[in-house]
């Protein structure tokens, strides 16, 4: 099925673009730096985030809400359920739960970089994804 995004649609995906090309949620996080608890939360707040883009750009980005809810569901909340309940069982306290929270992050930051370079291509704009490279 061919989907052209409307302008509502492109608005949303830049603002979501912006989020996420500026968070942990597609940026490295080397492994003596950073705090596993505060990468936790970023990731989280893309939930906040996205619902609020959604609803301040209206029911004309549904093209991008049906791609940003299935990635909140999909990719984003997994993730974020098991961490919660483990950082809540004191796992950052423990440094072989660290260094596994930072081996699926990195994994869940492959996910979100490829969101993130499809929202730059819906919203027009040049993917800046591999710009450090």
């Amino acid at each position: 099925m061919e989907w052209s995004p409307q302008e509502p649609d492109k608005d949303a995906a830049w603002d979501m673009y912006i989020e996420l090309l500026t968070r942990i949620a597609t940026q490295p996080l080397p492994d003596d730096d950073g705090i596993e608890q505060t990468a936790l939360e970023s990731i989280y707040a893309l939930f906040s985030i996205t619902r609020n883009i959604i609803k301040d750009h209206g029911r004309d980005c549904e093209g991008f809400a049906r791609i940003a809810i299935i990635i909140l569901n999909q990719i984003i909340r997994p993730f974020t359920a098991r961490w919660h309940k483990l950082s809540s069982d004191k796992a950052f306290q423990d440094a072989s739960k660290c260094k596994l929270f930072r081996k699926e992050l990195k994994e869940l930051q492959e996910k979100l970089t490829n969101y993130s370079r499809m929202l730059a291509e819906i919203a027009g704009v040049e993917d800046l994804t591999k710009m450090e490279e």
